[in-house]
């Protein structure tokens, strides 16, 4: 069995010998070879590069080829903001205030698309007999939020036949997308619809379901395989992703992943995840890196099981953490080692880390806890939620964001009692978490929060 065989295997929620590895290697694969994210993500000659760097590094059994989930929108229409470290982020909503009809359809042939299919066909031809190779493609709920901003969640109240008609389109473009990978030698697809995070089962039901299973349906009709992908907490939603028609359901490290397991195994479907990014694999030691992976492989078992990072490895992650990983992986002496001589770290381990008086300062503090709102879209659209209400108010605001990539960032998230990102936390009280609240009630709750100040 290849390495490639045993992945699809464990796709197919079939037993495997050891577990399936997919590290998620998208501009860490710049840092491999020493280029920036931009520069990385546009050249299909980097690209191979990086990738056959985390391949002979990282011993994989599938990796994506490509994790960028605005390469659709930015053929759309959309413009991105370009940085060193992350993927671009989307900054202007064409669709807010237009029409569908002004759309172009996705071919092969424009923006970074040519990029992106020549890097496939090159690491078919290097490695595809050995591993297994993912095409990622933006999900359609986060491919409408890219192409209509934070109107879209005002939308869904009021506009519900038009957000139909445009998850529909945005179905189309995934459609498209995922016959351009398949075209040109992708084995697996993988949906990422990181913005399902943030709305209700009964919303997922009514306007994601359906466009969901017509790219789902489309990808089993050429064959293949498919992943429905979710970064971030989606804990309320995990049941119905689990009634889609995707032949593979892959989490965040938010997730419980023996409830994951068993909600799947209801539908006959296999598992991924969910290595923790940050206070892991970025901030972490290959101890650490070693006993989380025990610690998932406990809870997976040996059947339909993909263990990677809960979403995008982050550029600087070090790659002795993931070789660590890919030793409990592939070894089991190892792994039997392991399991006697390592202990976890200490709970204080950010004890220096303090929360500000919230009581003393003059002004309403908001803290939003992230990922990183440059690369991670819920929290981009989260922070622009929080900034528009700062505006929208009387009331004098401090936004503050904390990006769990830092060690501050992660010491205010566990100062705070945060558990899922991103999450607003209004006067050091957690009031919105997992969930871009509309602007009335942003603004409500920041307004309630200086009435209380005032009168204590």
């Amino acid at each position: 069995m290849t390495r490639r065989d045993l992945l699809l295997a464990a796709l197919r929620n079939q037993s495997t010998p050891r577990p399936a590895w997919l590290p998620f290697v998208g501009c860490h694969g710049g840092k491999l070879i020493g280029k920036s994210a931009a520069d990385y993500l546009r050249s299909p000659d980097l690209i191979v590069q990086g990738l056959l760097e985390a391949f002979r590094l990282y011993e994989p059994d599938g990796l994506p080829v490509m994790f960028d989930l605005q390469i659709e929108a930015e053929v759309l229409g959309c413009a991105l903001h370009w940085a060193d470290e992350v993927p671009p982020s989307v900054v202007t909503h064409p669709l807010a205030g237009g029409d569908l009809s002004q759309f172009p359809t996705l071919r092969a042939d424009k923006g970074r698309l040519p990029v992106v299919l020549e890097a496939m066909n090159r690491m078919r031809r290097e490695v595809g007999k050995e591993i297994a190779l993912y095409g990622l493609i933006c999900g359609p709920f986060t491919l409408a939020a890219h192409l209509m901003g934070s109107d879209l969640f005002l939308a869904m109240f009021d506009r519900q036949e038009f957000v139909c008609e445009v998850m529909q389109f945005c179905a189309d473009i995934g459609i498209q997308m995922a016959g351009h990978y398949l075209d040109h030698g992708a084995d697996v697809i993988a949906v990422v619809d990181p913005m399902t995070s943030q709305i209700s089962a009964r919303h997922f039901q009514t306007f994601v379901a359906p466009p969901l299973n017509r790219v789902f349906d489309s990808i089993r009709a050429r064959g293949s395989l498919s992943s429905l992908f979710v970064c971030g907490d989606v804990t309320r939603n995990l049941e119905v992703m689990c009634q889609t028609r995707a032949d593979n359901i892959s989490v965040d490290e938010q997730i419980d992943l023996r409830q994951l397991r068993e909600l799947c195994g209801r539908e006959n479907k296999s598992f991924g995840g969910n290595l923790r990014l940050t206070a892991v694999l970025l901030l972490g030691d290959e101890d650490d890196a070693r006993t989380e992976t025990l610690a998932i492989l406990d809870k997976a078992g040996s059947q339909g099981f993909v263990l990677a990072p809960g979403c995008d490895l982050p550029y600087h992650v070090p790659p002795k953490n993931l070789q660590a990983v890919a030793q409990m992986v592939h070894d089991p002496y190892q792994r039997d080692v392991a399991k006697t001589t390592l202990k976890s770290k200490a709970d204080d381990a950010f004890a220096d880390i303090q929360l500000p008086d919230y009581e003393a300062r003059h002004c309403i503090v908001v803290d939003v806890i992230t990922l990183d709102s440059t690369s991670c879209a819920p929290c981009q659209y989260m922070m622009e939620a929080v900034s528009r209400a700062s505006q929208n108010t009387p009331v004098r605001v401090f936004v503050n964001e904390h990006k769990i990539k830092v060690r501050e960032g992660l010491g205010m998230m566990m100062r705070l009692g945060v558990k899922s990102l991103p999450t607003i936390c209004i006067d050091g009280e957690i009031r919105f978490s997992s969930f871009i609240p509309d602007q009335n009630t942003l603004v409500a709750a920041i307004e309630e929060a200086a009435r209380k100040k005032m009168s204590s």
